[in-house]
């Protein structure tokens, strides 16, 4: 059990390293153009990033079951999806 916590916690940061990374530079890219697209871009992504940071926290820092770490992450990568599906079409 302690591997598996061990791979989940680096899994974890390097998703919010990776994702933390791609939320800059889109938000960089967007201060750059000024392109509503691209503020929607980071928003979606930093979205995406910030339920895989609540959901460790819940997981880890919280007495819950996992199961609500798992709607944290689910509901919050949902949405962020649902901004970046959102700036491929705006102009």
């Amino acid at each position: 059990m302690v591997h598996v916590t061990s791979t989940v916690v680096a899994l974890k940061t390097i998703t919010l390293v990776l994702g933390g990374l791609i939320t800059y530079f889109a938000f960089k890219a967007y201060r750059r153009t000024g392109a509503a697209a691209l503020r929607a871009l980071a928003l979606g992504f930093g979205t995406v990033t910030l339920g895989s940071l609540l959901a460790g926290v819940v997981d880890r820092v919280l007495v819950t079951t996992g199961a609500v770490a798992l709607v944290v992450e689910s509901t919050l990568t949902a949405v962020g999806f649902a901004i970046i599906l959102y700036s491929l079409y705006a102009e």
